[in-house]
């Protein structure tokens, strides 16, 4: 389901999202010289703006990649608080509920740029806790909206907005409505989000709360583990910067990404644009595994832009389209890689597929096939015999186009996950190799007559044969071209 209608679909979501609103500020400026008055440069400001930042970014995120969102959160009474309220009156598709507290100053970070440097950052913050009467406020907005939106998310910067009690009914009203619950966490203490269905903190992030180290890969899946066996978590998915990321489920699924960016400059709002990635993947029908794939995607794209950027659709989906056209390539693999991605497909309970051909001149009959024997699993895996296999079977004349570009071209097809390539007459071999759980044929077989038959179902496969176009053949479409 990696494909564009999903980032299409994202317009069609709808997301309510609680959390710590900041406001981010930007002073940017050049230096020339070293202050008369004591050893600092001086920033000769050129420009200076704010943007929406904490949970304000995730909401950025959010409208940008398309989602109608519902946004409660809480402001000082004070100009940063009133310039928050104006941003988020400026998207269209954004509902923002902010509760005024009086007791507070509205959460500022401003930072001080130089030739694209961040040289100083200050930050203006009140982190105690709602008092009863605004939890109770906000509470009752989120009852109020939750039932209307496809899933929630629960921004935490720590900044005040959640208490462990009010948290812990924000969460419990969301699973009742059977609305899946997003929390990007912080502090040492996950118990706090007991019942949430998904959990993204970075890599330092898990080790503080876990009191464990995270550093490679094993260490992160065990300690995801643990965490999500205490607090009764479906899944966290954990971000390691370079590395990539990691999901762990309840289930024991377990998948790991490398990263996507080329370009660093700042990776300042990552975190912000994933959970909203994830957040709307999910909403508008991805997995687990096809959400993280999409906000894999996103966080390469916004951390090569400055400040806390966002992703939009139409980046996303250009994006998508430009790696498809590398992974046709990726499709075509050894016999060795294809063995070892189907262990890891099997290992999340998927149904391989598998099918083979000449495949020279790709015609009706052959999209027809491919797309019926997709629909019998979860991942098709397709046999094509090299240029010399051919020859054998069908004479020198054959075939007209060369095994590099019949395998391209079948890689292009949106049905088939894998290309593998076998020298020889038949491609019993390699399905002793690769075990597939469904053996595809044309109907114009017997199953006593299908390569390989007997062999799937002595550990219990199955053969099917499905239907072909009627009138459609290489052969054919060869004769009439000589005609």
């Amino acid at each position: 389901m990696k494909d564009g209608y999903v980032i299409e679909a994202f317009s069609s979501t709808r997301v309510l999202c609680v959390g710590d609103v900041m406001l981010d500020r930007f002073i940017r400026g050049d230096i020339a010289r070293i202050s008369p008055e004591a050893p600092v440069p001086i920033l000769r400001i050129q420009e200076e703006f704010s943007v929406l930042g904490g949970a304000g970014n995730v909401v950025r995120n959010l409208e940008a990649l398309g989602a109608e969102v519902t946004f409660i959160s809480s402001i000082g009474q004070d100009g940063e608080g009133e310039l928050i309220h104006t941003l988020l009156k400026a998207f269209n598709k954004v509902k923002a509920y902010l509760i005024i507290d009086e007791a507070r100053k509205t959460t500022t970070k401003t930072r001080f740029i130089a030739s694209s440097q961040q040289i100083l950052r200050t930050d203006q913050e009140q982190t105690f806790h709602l008092n009863k009467v605004l939890e109770a406020k906000l509470i009752k907005l989120f009852k109020e909206q939750v039932a209307f939106h496809d899933l929630v998310i629960l921004s935490d910067y720590a900044k005040g907005i959640f208490s462990p009690k009010g948290l812990q009914s924000l969460i419990k009203e969301a699973l009742a409505h059977g609305k899946p619950i997003l929390v990007d966490p912080k502090g040492y203490d996950y118990t706090r989000y007991k019942g949430a269905t998904l959990l993204t903190p970075n890599r330092n992030e898990l080790a503080l709360a876990a009191h464990s180290p995270t550093q490679s890969q094993e260490e992160v899946v065990t300690v995801a583990q643990n965490m999500i066996k205490d607090c009764n978590f479906s899944a966290m998915i954990i971000t390691r910067g370079s590395e990539g990321m990691t999901l762990v489920e309840a289930s024991g699924g377990i998948e790991h990404l490398r990263t996507q960016a080329l370009e660093v400059f700042d990776v300042s709002g990552a975190g912000d644009t994933v959970i909203a990635t994830l957040a709307v993947s999910l909403a508008a029908g991805a997995s687990l595994s096809e959400a993280m794939f999409f906000a894999n995607m996103a966080a390469g794209i916004v951390v090569a832009k400055i400040g806390t950027a966002v992703v939009h659709q139409d980046e996303l989906l250009t994006t998508l389209h430009h790696q498809e056209i590398q992974d046709h390539e990726h499709k075509i693999v050894s016999w060795q890689k294809a063995q070892d991605k189907i262990l890891k497909w099997k290992r999340r309970g998927q149904r391989i597929v598998f099918t083979n051909g000449c495949f020279d001149l790709l015609h009706p009959g052959h999209i027809s096939l491919l797309k019926e024997a997709k629909k019998t699993g979860d991942r098709l895996i397709v046999g094509l015999n090299t240029d010399h296999s051919v020859q054998r079977l069908k004479g020198p004349t054959r075939p007209l186009q060369h095994e590099i570009s019949r395998a391209f071209v079948l890689s292009s097809l949106e049905a088939v996950d894998l290309v593998v390539m076998f020298e020889e007459d038949t491609p019993f071999e390699l399905i002793q190799t690769l075990k597939p759980d469904v053996l595809v044929k044309g109907a114009d077989y017997t199953v006593d007559q299908v390569v390989g038959a007997s062999f799937v179902q002595s550990y219990g496969g199955e053969v099917i044969l499905v239907d072909l176009v009627d009138g459609e053949s290489t052969t054919k479409i060869v004769s009439k071209m000589v005609a």
